[in-house]
């Protein structure tokens, strides 16, 4: 009876079991007070850097028009090797060119999420549109994941 349940207790610890609520699933979501989209990106660009950040940039004005303009999202283009944007830099994170998605939450939280999906659609700006259109509308509703 014991090594049976030597064995189980490894197995619900595997599964989720000790996670923060009742269904056995991590809990990763967030009130929005706003979005900061912020492509980082060096002094000289290559193709795929200046594609990324232009993409995102008329994906967030075409779709989140009515977003930007209440503040609930902004968008911009932070060069990462300036030494004013330092602090930027260093609050999400940033090694390198990047996508990133700053959500803010209603209690003061913070989140930098990295997107390197965008970098794998860049020769396909319907693909990329879309892809990045749903991923801001996932953020908005507060969804981490």
């Amino acid at each position: 009876m014991n090594k049976i349940i030597l064995l189980i207790i490894p197995l619900l610890l595997i599964a989720g079991c000790t996670s923060n609520n009742t269904t056995g699933n991590v809990v990763n979501t967030i009130n929005v007070d706003h979005l900061e989209v912020i492509h980082f990106h060096a002094t000289n660009q290559c193709w795929s850097c200046i594609t990324v950040g232009a993409y995102a940039e008329q994906t967030i004005n075409n779709y989140f028009s009515n977003e930007i303009a209440s503040g609930l999202i902004t968008f911009k283009h932070v060069n990462g090797e300036l030494s004013e944007n330092s602090e930027l830099v260093k609050k999400y994170g940033v090694t390198g060119s990047s996508l990133f998605i700053g959500v803010y939450g209603k209690d003061g939280s913070f989140k930098a999420i990295q997107d390197t999906k965008v970098w794998y659609k860049v020769n396909n700006q319907t693909d990329y549109t879309n892809y990045f259109k749903d991923l801001i509308n996932k953020r908005l509703t507060g969804d981490l994941s």
